[in-house]
């Protein structure tokens, strides 16, 4: 690693060359995410929360703990004049956490549009989850949406990051949602080396195969995202940045959202920048939703790859 790559993303305001350090100021909010903890029923090769079947240190949120934060995006939005912002959930795997079905039902039966991050595998396929899941859609339809983590179209790809036998269980899953006619969406990643177009054919090819009713590709329903290397050599993101790439700040998932986390050991939640980074400190921004409401310094390698050069979101 040469000297300046070594100093890169060091300080909050000044890059590695002495430029401003990119920021970018809140606009709206309009996705609330949801961490239900980082335990997960796998442990896959690159899972940028490191999450696990034995990894806590993002412990379980409660369906009283998030409703408080339910209560203030309601409050932001009545006092901006916005809709309601989407709720997302996110893990770990959120239905390991034994209040899901309870916070699912909370934010439909508030108004919120929910979308929820799943991998569709056994602790979603449990009779008592499927049951609440078919309950809740009875009631709401497509205000649920379940985006499910299918990183290649190929078993033996999708395995590699996943571990062995995973393509199948969640194809089961997923062939279960689309049954019952679920909103769907599909998260995968563009790690093949493939083109963007192929890796579209190849999921337009299964889903037909399996009678899974998706277009792969439209963008929102076939989500593809970059790799995020912790090693990795990018650029930093300067203010004179979004000129020169003409990309707007506003765009960026900082702009419009945040994310609630519930730290192993912590006596209530906090809100962080958003869903990529819950354990650099320097993202977390309040104990409460209107404190966190303030600009973000994009002084991490994965808002660089990410998000501005990326050009990924994790919301809907």
């Amino acid at each position: 690693m040469n000297e300046i790559a070594s100093q890169k993303f060091l300080h909050p305001d000044i890059t590695a060359k002495g430029e401003t350090r990119a920021s970018v100021a809140f606009h709206r909010l309009d996705t609330l995410w949801i961490n239900t903890g980082t335990l997960c029923n796998i442990e896959c090769a690159n899972c940028y929360i490191h999450s696990s079947p034995v990894d806590d240190r993002l412990a379980y949120i409660t369906p009283e703990e998030a409703v408080r934060f339910f209560d203030e995006a309601a409050a932001i939005a009545a006092k901006a004049g916005t809709a309601l912002p989407e709720i997302g959930f996110t893990g770990g795997e959120p239905f390991m956490n034994p209040g899901m079905i309870e916070m699912l039902e909370d934010a439909l039966t508030r108004g919120h549009e929910v979308l929820v991050l799943t991998n569709a595998m056994q602790p979603m396929q449990r009779p008592r989850v499927k049951a609440g899941l078919i309950a809740l859609h009875e009631v709401f339809g497509r205000s649920l949406k379940l985006r499910v983590s299918l990183d290649h179209y190929t078993e033996a790809l999708h395995d590699a990051e996943r571990g062995a036998g995973s393509f199948t269980r969640t194809m089961e899953g997923l062939r279960w949602l689309a049954s019952e006619n679920f909103a769907l969406a599909i998260a995968g990643r563009t790690t093949s080396g493939e083109t963007e177009d192929e890796v579209r054919a190849g999921f337009a090819a299964l889903f037909a195969r399996e009678g899974i009713a998706l277009d792969a590709g439209d963008p929102a329903a076939l989500v593809l995202f970059p790799e995020m290397d912790e090693t990795a050599d990018v650029p930093e993101i300067t203010t004179a940045c979004w000129g020169i790439l003409d990309v707007d700040p506003a765009t960026m998932m900082c702009a419009t959202s945040r994310m609630v986390v519930k730290r192993r050991g912590a006596a209530a939640p906090a809100v962080i920048s958003c869903t990529l980074l819950p354990d650099d400190p320097q993202f977390e921004m309040s104990a409460t939703l209107a404190g966190s409401l303030t600009p973000v310094k994009l002084n991490h390698r994965h808002c660089a790859k990410f998000c501005v050069l990326g050009g990924a979101s994790c919301s809907a």
